[in-house]
């Protein structure tokens, strides 16, 4: 029978991977803001990505020609808040995330089909392969989208999402975090990354987060709390820029 993967052992590992890319950077290798896609702490990541070399697509842009399209009109008033999506109010706290989409200019990405999902504030997905024993909410789905104005900015009006577990190793649970897409001008462009919350005590141990072995790179997933975008007696403010290239670009979860 083989041995119960710890925490103890991937937090091992994770501090290898770490120490070995400080001392590459030190002898000169340049900073890599996305991880490799054989991170060993992320076992599953390991299991399932590919492995050969990609096959090339002759026409590109026939791929666009049966796949789902969007336009201002199909995205309501509702949809980027996920508390009224139902006819009750979700249990947790209330949160309004905003931010903007930049290039890597600092230019504003206008027009920009923003997308989220989450847990709900028990840590556990409106999803029928979401085993984990915490109740649903019927009041809240965790889906909502968006898009970005003439100034690249977004917002969404939701609730906390609550830590889980999941099953990489023993013990293994994920900070609260929101998954974000977008998608360009086609759904071929589309980019997917998280989103996490100041001082999450979790950080540390979560091999996904701590694949971005930049400090500076990971820094970059972590929301601002900003106390001007709290509504008084009603929801706390969390600000999150998205760079979609250059230095300071934020990690996606395909890479570059």
């Amino acid at each position: 029978m083989p041995t119960p993967l710890t925490q103890g052992r991937i937090s091992q590992e994770i501090a290898e991977q770490r120490d070995a890319y400080a001392k590459a950077v030190a002898a000169g290798a340049p900073e890599r803001s996305h991880p490799d896609r054989g991170y060993a702490p992320y076992r599953s990541s390991v299991l399932r990505h590919p492995g050969k070399p990609l096959v090339a697509l002759h026409d590109p842009e026939a791929v666009e020609l049966s796949g789902p399209v969007f336009g201002p009109t199909d995205v309501t008033a509702l949809d980027h808040d996920l508390t009224r999506q139902h006819q009750g109010e979700p249990l947790g706290e209330r949160i309004k995330v905003t931010g903007r989409v930049l290039d890597r200019d600092g230019r504003p990405v206008r027009g920009q089909l923003v997308e989220v999902w989450q847990a709900n504030a028990s840590g556990r997905y409106a999803h029928q392969r979401d085993d984990h024993p915490a109740p649903l909410d019927p009041h809240f789905t965790g889906v909502g989208r968006c898009l970005t104005d003439d100034q690249g900015a977004y917002e969404f009006v939701t609730v906390k999402p609550g830590a889980y577990p999941w099953r990489n190793h023993v013990n293994a649970w994920r900070p609260a975090h929101i998954h974000f897409s977008l998608f360009g001008n086609a759904f071929t462009q589309r980019l997917i990354t998280q989103m996490y919350f100041p001082g999450d005590p979790l950080f540390a141990y979560d091999p996904i987060l701590q694949s971005v072995t930049d400090d500076s790179a990971r820094r970059r997933l972590v929301a601002t709390y900003d106390h001007d975008l709290s509504t008084p007696e009603w929801s706390l403010g969390y600000r999150w820029d998205i760079v979609l290239d250059g230095p300071a670009a934020t990690w996606i979860e395909e890479g570059r």
